[in-house]
């Protein structure tokens, strides 16, 4: 059922896929919709499991009277059409899925990354407001660039800009606090610890 996305209040079919801006019979916000032909699609069937016609037949871990087809790749359970989860030309069972979703050991389900490269990229841009806390956060931008070089970016395609530019703010930050302790060190050992004279 369609729905106005400001007020709710449900929307006649006319209002579906039409190339008109059409206003809202509840709030009058104009709408224009568009759906997926997926949507009106009936559900498609899955596989069901065969019976165990046999004696002496392989099982399925999760419905003992279902032949087994494959056996997981994870951790050896025998699996029915039913069970059998084909995730890129791997078979897996459910238990295993799910524990590779949580645990982030499947990568074929990985929906999120950490953007290194922004985040070393803060790390050597943000702190130059101040200066003075670029004395810690130049060195950590530095190992984030180095450590992570090579870690997956984001999962929409990006460059390394960000982590050159990152690179290169962090090694110029660190060569000007040297250059900052030199020039006090040479002033010190300058100036006579008596005084002027």
């Amino acid at each position: 059922m369609l729905a106005c996305p400001r007020c709710q209040s449900p929307l006649p079919e006319a209002y579906c896929n039409n190339p008109l801006l059409l206003p809202c019979p509840a709030c009058h916000t104009p709408i224009r919709t568009q759906v997926f032909p997926a949507c009106f699609a009936p559900p498609a069937e899955g596989k069901a499991g065969e019976t165990i016609l046999v004696e002496g037949e392989s099982g399925c871990f999760y419905h003992p009277a279902k032949r087994a087809v494959a056996a997981c790749e994870s951790c050896g359970r025998f699996l029915c059409a039913l069970c059998d989860l084909d995730l890129n030309g791997e078979h897996i069972c459910p238990a295993c899925l799910e524990t590779g979703r949580r645990k982030g050991k499947l990568k074929q389900l990985e929906n999120r990354r950490v953007l290194y490269d922004a985040v070393a990229l803060s790390l050597a841009t943000l702190p130059l407001l101040f200066f003075w806390p670029t004395i810690i956060t130049a060195p950590c931008a530095l190992y984030v660039v180095v450590r992570r070089w090579n870690a997956p970016a984001s999962l929409v395609r990006r460059g390394k800009w960000r982590m050159v530019l990152a690179a290169i703010l962090a090694i110029l930050e660190i060569a000007a606090w040297i250059a900052v302790v030199y020039f006090i060190w040479i002033a010190r050992t300058l100036i006579p610890k008596g005084g002027h004279r």
